[in-house]
């Protein structure tokens, strides 16, 4: 194995592949001289290539693997030379029936781990440890489960220095930037965008600092109320941008608030300080792993959370 090729395959959404990313770093980390490769969506999986954990990333939607989820179903050829090549093969797909990983074996001779895609959220152990449990048919124990992201040396148009340079080249200090995530990939999680507007105002009034705020094009128009309701030259706006790239846009920023979602994982496994404000997920299961990461919430629902709060709990997190 320490020269042969691994595969991971990963479906779902941003925040399932990132509290992943501990296991495929084990992997590397256990067998460092492999060919590891990435099967999932290419937009989510193009992370782990950035951050040098992966050799490679495929895309998960090919037609022909609906075959591979038929029992006795027809497999398209090309795949089947495909996943021929492997040693080994860890997926973390819904197969709770095997047809998937029997049809795998009907061309790959390899080792097949079948691993949880989903916690029970009855047992309320974190997904991060529940990814890495099925590796442990690999002598890998005790891998940390923090995701961890690093885009040293991955550039954008944006700078990542801390400083920026005038016309005549003289160095100027780099104003600090907040990033803040609005949005979620559900209503229910979101804090009301009355409260989003009064912290920006309150952030724009009592410090000098920079904000960026990120969304999708599913947010667009949230995005879009907040800068109008806060008219100033000092709020970004970074929206439907590549997942590589938004992480780049995020690296160099002191400090990140966001809600129960995929960019705040993303956040948190770029160790930026983290505040989060919370909803009624699972939190032992469910909540962004780092070291420098708050959870604020209120036993009545993210409606009562108040912006006096937010405001006191990030200025607590910020440099001094």
């Amino acid at each position: 194995m320490s020269k042969g090729k691994i595969l991971v395959i990963r479906g779902g959404a941003i925040g399932d592949f990132i509290l992943t990313l501990p296991a495929i770093t084990a992997l590397r980390k256990q067998f460092p001289k492999a060919h590891l490769e990435v099967l999932g969506y290419p937009h989510i999986v193009q992370l782990a290539l950035a951050g040098g954990l992966v050799n490679r990333v495929q895309p998960i939607e090919a037609r022909g693997l609906a075959g591979f989820f038929a029992r006795g179903g027809e497999l398209a050829p090309d795949l089947v030379d495909y996943f021929s090549e492997f040693d080994l093969i860890v997926s973390y797909l819904f197969d709770p029936d095997g047809i998937f990983q029997t049809n795998v074996g009907r061309c790959c001779h390899g080792q097949f781990i079948a691993a949880t895609h989903r916690p029970n959220e009855g047992e309320k152990i974190h997904a991060g440890k529940v990814y890495l449990k099925p590796l442990e048919r690999l002598t890998i124990f005790d891998a940390d489960p923090v995701p961890r992201i690093n885009l040293a040396g991955t550039r954008s148009t944006a700078s990542l220095t801390s400083q920026a340079e005038t016309e005549d080249g003289d160095a100027v200090e780099r104003v600090p930037t907040v990033a803040l995530h609005p949005g979620s990939g559900s209503e229910k999680k979101n804090w009301p965008e009355a409260n989003w507007a009064d912290l920006l105002r309150a952030l724009v009034n009592s410090t000098a600092l920079n904000l960026l705020l990120v969304g999708g094009e599913a947010e667009g128009e949230r995005l879009r109320n907040l800068v109008a309701a806060v008219p100033t030259a000092r709020i970004a706006v970074a929206q439907s941008l590549p997942l590589v790239e938004l992480a780049v846009r995020l690296q160099p920023c002191i400090a990140f608030v966001g809600h129960d979602s995929g960019i705040t994982h993303l956040a948190a496994a770029l160790g930026l300080p983290t505040l989060v404000l919370w909803a009624d997920s699972v939190e032992e299961i469910w909540r962004p792993q780092g070291e420098s990461v708050v959870i604020v919430k209120e036993s009545t629902g993210l409606d009562a959370l108040s912006v006096e709060r937010v405001a006191t709990e990030l200025a607590q997190m910020l440099p001094v």
